[in-house]
């Protein structure tokens, strides 16, 4: 009888060690169950927001280079930090130069944001090169648009004022808004 009672007790025991094994291993699951429902949610949420976010961080970055640039327009000898022509040209057509830049680079920020689409984008490009002093600007900076392999829908904006600008100079007419075809 005591030999029952000793086996009785060691298999009460051992059932009572079995189920608080089970009653721990489904509370270590209901903890990871919250858990990684929580951070799923906190993914979808990123998800969600991050194109927001890209958005700002770029609208951020767009405003920075505007007042970086004011600031260099302002004061000639800033601009010579920007002067990609080798100095062959003078501080005011650097300046100018470097308002051209900043034009094509709000146009080019709108664009990406969807504020312009390529037709609105060709537009901009074929009343910017009535000007002369933005076509000079236009044509002086080829060699640096050549450099811009890496960022290839910028490149093919930029191959696509070049054919525009071709066009214009080939003209045969006065009436330059109708010259070139917009993209599709």
């Amino acid at each position: 009888m005591g030999t029952q009672n000793s086996s009785l007790r060691r298999l009460g025991a051992m059932v009572s060690a079995g189920i608080a094994l089970a009653a721990s291993a489904a509370v270590a699951m209901a903890a990871r169950w919250l858990t990684y429902h929580a951070l799923r949610a906190r993914i979808e949420h990123l998800e969600e927001t991050a194109p927001s976010q890209r958005r700002t961080n770029f609208t951020h970055r767009q405003c920075l280079h505007w007042e970086l640039l004011s600031k260099t327009m302002d004061d000639p000898e800033l601009a010579e930090v920007l002067d990609a022509y080798d100095g062959t040209v003078s501080p005011r057509k650097l300046r100018q130069f470097l308002l051209g830049n900043t034009l094509c680079t709000n146009a080019l920020c709108c664009y990406r944001m969807g504020k312009m689409n390529r037709e609105e984008f060709f537009g901009f490009a074929r009343s910017m090169l009535q000007n002369p002093v933005f076509r000079e600007y236009w044509n002086a900076s080829r060699p640096l648009r050549a450099a811009l392999a890496n960022s290839p829908e910028e490149a093919e904006l930029g191959r696509m004022v070049d054919d525009l600008l071709t066009q214009l100079e080939e003209r045969d007419t006065d009436e330059w808004w109708v010259v070139g075809e917009p993209p599709d």
